[in-house]
């Protein structure tokens, strides 16, 4: 079995992260690291995907609030609309070579929800996906967000999970452009789970649906920051 190295952050920028990913699928490419599943969050950040048009027009806020609010919004290179990130959710960044036996967009995007979906069901949660829409959804809500980004089978960006986030900063956007559908997350669902024991979970169920071995990589914060 294959393994994959988990390496838990804590609070990382946004552009921080952005640059991480885009160093590590070139080490990855060359071979000198292996698969990686990065655990972190970010502080209030708006991020809009390559339908970056219509991304940008569901920025409900002025640039004036957003800014008064400290919010940035960064254009990324990942799959769909915008997003909102903050504090109290799980961020995860898989950076994994889905070559040989994995190279399939849809199934990766499938296998990701169904990480999402066991980790909600391992604290009681029933969720689910929505025929024709990304994500992983409690009812008419959304728990997690997904879009990634697939180069030469070489995965990044990724999912995030809402824990304890303030649901309220979504207000900012039409999340993920789709009109209609709300949000939610494992404390509103009435989960007290931590953001550490969600990380727990996510390492061991993204182990088992991707077949991999987890290993904790044994890396200062710092020093792997600064990458």
């Amino acid at each position: 079995m294959r393994e994959i190295q988990v390496r838990r952050l804590g609070r990382v920028s946004y552009l921080q992260a952005l640059e991480m990913q885009r160093a590590l699928v070139e080490d990855r490419r060359a071979g000198s690291v292996g698969d990686l599943l990065l655990l972190l969050d970010h502080p209030p950040v708006l991020t809009v995907g390559v339908r970056r048009h219509s991304g940008r027009s569901h920025v409900l806020a002025a640039p004036e609030e957003l800014a008064a609010r400290g919010i940035e919004v960064y254009e990324t290179g990942r799959g769909g609309d915008v997003t909102y990130h903050g504090p109290g959710q799980v961020v995860g960044y898989p950076i994994v070579d889905l070559k040989p036996d994995r190279q399939d967009v849809h199934r990766y995007l499938r296998d990701l929800e169904e990480v999402i979906i066991r980790v909600a069901g391992d604290f009681g949660i029933e969720a689910a996906r929505v025929a024709g829409l990304t994500g992983v959804w409690v009812g008419p809500e959304k728990l997690a967000a997904i879009g990634v980004r697939i180069s030469r089978w070489i995965t990044s960006h990724g999912f995030a999970m809402n824990v304890t986030t303030d649901l309220d900063d979504f207000d900012l956007i039409v999340p993920c452009g789709i009109d209609g559908k709300g949000v939610t997350s494992l404390a509103r669902l009435g989960c007290r789970a931590t953001a550490a024991e969600v990380e727990d979970r996510i390492a061991a169920r993204f182990g088992e649906v991707f077949e991999r071995e987890i290993v904790n990589l044994p890396i200062p914060v710092a020093v792997w920051l600064s990458r």
